[in-house]
């Protein structure tokens, strides 16, 4: 389900800072939790404090950070469980996945706060090649058409099985990700030709 987002939301001190600034501090605090110690103390709760300060601030709904940061739990305990085949691995463990959600957080709170053209806009002056913002554009663009057309083949293929077993769940689900990589394909084939056909290089 969408979170609405209210025009009180987009009032917010944080929403009316600068995207420059915003991406700056997103990235430095990013860079400065990564070098943290690789044990927990007393230095992780500055940018704990910092996360938890602008979340307050800019009035981000619990909904939007958990939709967004389930998908990628497994990946960081997965990440995260590496490190308990060392001696000392159950405090490595443990600062991983801090480190890994207080980056995560710092992002999403930046994707609330500042929308994605600005973010372009930023990456522009900055002289980031077109081809990366291009490419950024075009993802940003056509994940929801994904995640719709996603949508769309797993409601065919469920109103044409008849069986609640789980192995052909499974068979279904393999079935609908190979789909949906040759039409993902397709589909950029034809927007690439598209633009062509338009001047673009």
């Amino acid at each position: 389900m969408r979170v609405p987002v209210t025009e009180a939301d987009r009032r917010t001190p944080l929403h009316r800072a600068p995207a420059a600034f915003k991406l700056a501090g997103a990235l430095g605090m990013v860079a400065g939790t990564a070098l943290l110690p690789r044990r927990l103390d007393a230095l992780y709760c500055a940018p704990a404090a910092v996360v938890v300060l602008a979340w307050l601030t800019c009035r981000m709904p619990l909904a939007y950070a958990g939709r967004r940061l389930l998908p990628v739990e497994p990946l960081i305990l997965g990440v995260a469980l590496l490190t308990l085949a060392r001696p000392s691995g159950a405090p490595v463990f443990l600062s991983t996945v801090v480190k890994s959600h207080l980056c995560l957080l710092t992002m999403f709170l930046l994707t609330w706060t500042t929308p994605f053209p600005e973010t372009l806009q930023v990456l522009r002056r900055l002289r980031v090649p077109a081809v990366m913002l291009t490419t950024l554009a075009l993802m940003v663009r056509y994940l929801p058409v994904l995640a719709e057309e996603t949508i769309r083949m797993q409601r065919a293929r469920a109103s044409r099985t008849f069986t609640r077993r789980r192995g052909a769940a499974w068979h279904n689900l393999a079935a609908i990700i190979g789909q949906l990589f040759v039409r993902t394909a397709d589909r950029a084939e034809r927007i690439y030709l598209a633009m062509c056909a338009r001047g673009w290089k």
